[in-house]
């Protein structure tokens, strides 16, 4: 299995999977749920958040758990004991037959190789935030899942919150008026950024599978500046502070102001070049910076004008409003979002709008909230479940999910760019800076391609 590459993989476990690689729906007929109530589902990355995840899963059976580290995912693996382990999702799957599920809890360079597989064999699957490590990923993955006609749902959970919900009714409501400009921020990264590649080697502990956790990555030497959280912060492994929580922050934005494709993206960042002063060349090649402000322009929509969206991370911040009282917070632990517009502000949290307010305090005791028009979520990890089992899709499957990426990584490219890049979605390239479309795909190490 070592020489075993993704396309042998498939090849084989599609031959031998047998009717799993059909959903069990389908093997009713539309609309039949399978008569056992519960899913089989498997963990891919089980450490960190992927254990969380599959803790969500508790009205289910976990018959199954991947992760390349057993020292990181041992507290997972104690809460299932009988469950089989693997460090390699492909031996998992191949070996397998009664998984009807996954969640891919991985980092964001495994993201799109996981869940592809696992989709192509019929798999419903949960992948955490970001969907994927490039704009190319998050296409395929989402016209994967809708030919596959299997269930999906991103990890920001935020989506199923009460908070996104009000803000959405309040903005369609017009409580602010047209909304022309919205700011957006996070402190994060809280993981190192901004330097070169280490130069020492250090031994690769005896628990981890390092060549697998490098996956379809360059091969580079084993170093714990990468792991266990620290990967965020790579070029070749995460998406930065935009990325770890723009698909939080971005999900309110664009719901409440029904987004599409922007028309531009350009950045600023702090200059960081290893080992050199030549401030000509302020590309890192390695990592994302420690702070940047990305900046959107996004065309009027129907019943919407025109939008700047400005985001901020690294702890740098918008203007605080004249609004704000004195000794008031914008925003919360993990960032937050201010909306502008013609009749008034709305300053909300991250997650899910969480903190939601109309400011000044005096306009948001006077306001008459609109009736309920959207549906209540039955919870984030509820709603995938459902949905697996032949239920109404979930809030924020990939047909919704892989937009919002996209605008995401859109703000990562022009941060790795330097220069505005305009955006033509339907073609998915830079019309006006062809260069920088190296940064909408990437290279795969061989036996790890995508497609």
């Amino acid at each position: 299995m070592d020489s075993m590459n993704r396309r042998q993989f498939l090849k084989t476990a599609a031959v031998t999977a047998g009717v799993t690689i059909v959903p069990r729906r389908v093997l009713g007929g539309p609309g039949f749920v399978a008569p056992s109530d519960t899913l089989n589902i498997a963990g891919i990355g089980c450490g960190g958040q992927g254990g969380g995840d599959l803790g969500q899963m508790r009205t289910e059976n976990i018959v199954a758990l991947c992760d390349v580290d057993w020292e990181r995912a041992a507290k997972t693996f104690a809460k299932y004991p009988d469950v089989p382990r693997y460090k390699d999702f492909r031996i998992m799957l191949e070996k397998q037959k009664d998984i009807d599920a996954v969640t891919v809890g991985t980092p964001d360079h495994f993201h799109a190789v996981a869940a592809l597989a696992a989709i192509q064999l019929g798999k419903h699957v949960f992948v955490e935030k970001p969907l994927t490590h490039t704009i190319q990923e998050a296409r395929v993955l989402a016209k994967a899942a809708r030919d596959a006609k299997v269930a999906t749902q991103m990890g920001n959970q935020g989506h199923a919150m009460e908070s996104i919900r009000l803000l959405c009714e309040w903005i369609w409501d017009g409580a602010i008026g047209n909304v022309t400009e919205v700011h957006a921020w996070t402190p994060h990264p809280v993981w190192p950024q901004g330097m070169g590649r280490p130069a020492d080697t250090p031994p690769v502990p005896a628990t981890l599978d390092w060549d697998t956790w490098v996956g379809p990555a360059p091969f580079r030497p084993y170093h714990p500046a990468y792991l266990p959280a620290s990967w965020r912060g790579w070029l070749d492994f995460g998406t930065g502070g935009l990325g770890d929580m723009g698909c939080h922050i971005f999900d309110h934005i664009f719901w409440s102001l029904k987004l599409g494709a922007p028309l531009s993206v350009e950045a600023s960042s702090s200059i960081f070049v290893p080992g050199t002063m030549n401030w000509d060349k302020p590309r890192n090649t390695e990592t994302y910076p420690q702070a940047s402000i990305v900046t959107y322009k996004f065309p009027a929509r129907a019943g919407f004008p025109p939008l700047t969206l400005t985001w901020y991370d690294g702890g740098l911040m918008p203007a605080r409003p004249d609004e704000l009282p004195a000794g008031a917070k914008m925003g919360d632990t993990y960032g937050g979002a201010l909306y502008i517009g013609d009749k008034g502000k709305i300053l909300t949290g991250s997650h899910g709008a969480d903190g939601l307010r109309i400011i000044p305090e005096a306009k948001m005791s006077a306001y008459q909230r609109p009736p309920m028009t959207i549906p209540r979520s039955i919870g984030h990890y509820r709603e995938w479940i459902e949905a697996c089992k032949g239920g109404p899709p979930a809030g924020s499957n990939f047909d919704y999910a892989a937009p919002l990426t996209e605008i995401v990584l859109l703000g990562c490219a022009a941060v790795r760019a330097g220069e505005k890049l305009e955006w033509d979605a339907a073609n998915m390239r830079f019309p006006n800076m062809p260069a920088a479309d190296q940064y909408l795909t990437k290279n795969y190490r061989a036996g790890w391609e995508l497609i």
